[in-house]
């Protein structure tokens, strides 16, 4: 039978303490589960080494793309450019610090062979400040609101979608991007899956009361019309400092 291919999509911020983990956990997860792939990694102006060990992946391993942005343009916006570069049929993308299992990766690429066109993996429990699981709450309400979405599915930054809804989601030139809205106006065809969530072993969350704040606020201007218009748009929506990359 042939390997099913995956790449995995991942922005990077001040984890030098973690990227090893990360990648041999990601490498033994998909030896495992007998699945070929590749690893994106996005670094978005981490201030550590991160990007020295990015580097360093890159040189040890064929199937490693990794890219440093010019300077902090968020996680949406370094997700963005990393799919941007996926060339495999089915995109995964995850956070950066292991609170998402790659031996869970498997679960997502088995439901989204079911026919769905992206698969969400929802924590059985969230291992998160309590403002940072209101403000997931709150923002699927938005969504239900807004964009339609189908009320008995979450969303949430581990996913994977299919060759085909990657390939209509990165043409967006949203100036403020959040991956889930644009591919959320393409499709309604998606299914959650339970899934694992680690407690955060090494630093600590990006995220604020006020940033969340700034996240409803941005996604009610820039996601309540039902058409796109050029005013909300801009090119490009980050800036790539350095870029190593096999083709």
């Amino acid at each position: 039978m042939k390997k099913k291919k995956i790449s995995i999509v991942i922005p990077v911020y001040n984890s030098e303490n973690i990227l090893m983990d990360l990648y041999q956990k990601i490498d033994a997860s998909m030896e495992n589960a007998d699945l070929e792939y590749e690893l994106i990694l996005v670094d978005d102006a981490s201030k550590d080494n991160s990007f020295e060990i990015m580097k360093h992946l890159y040189k040890f391993a064929d199937n490693i793309a990794v890219i440093k942005l010019s300077s902090n343009f968020g996680q949406q916006n370094a997700i963005m450019c990393g799919l941007r570069y996926a060339k495999y049929d089915y995109i995964v993308t995850m956070d950066d610090d292991l609170q998402h299992p790659p031996s869970e990766i498997p679960k997502l690429i088995e439901e989204i062979s079911k026919g769905y066109d992206a698969v969400y993996g929802i924590p059985e429990q969230k291992m998160h400040e309590t403002y940072r699981n209101l403000g997931s709450f709150l923002t699927g309400q938005l969504f239900n609101l807004l964009l339609n979405k189908p009320k008995d599915i979450k969303i949430g930054s581990f996913r994977v979608m299919t060759r085909e809804l990657c390939d209509k989601t990165v043409k967006s030139k949203k100036a403020f991007v959040y991956l889930s809205a644009i591919m959320l106006r393409d499709t309604k065809n998606i299914s959650n899956i339970s899934v694992m969530h680690n407690e955060r072993k090494i630093g600590k969350t990006n995220y604020s009361i006020l940033k969340l704040i700034r996240l409803f606020t941005n996604l009610a201007i820039y996601y309540s019309l039902p058409v796109d218009m050029k005013i909300l748009e801009k090119s490009p929506q980050y800036e790539i400092k350095e870029i190593y990359i096999r083709s």
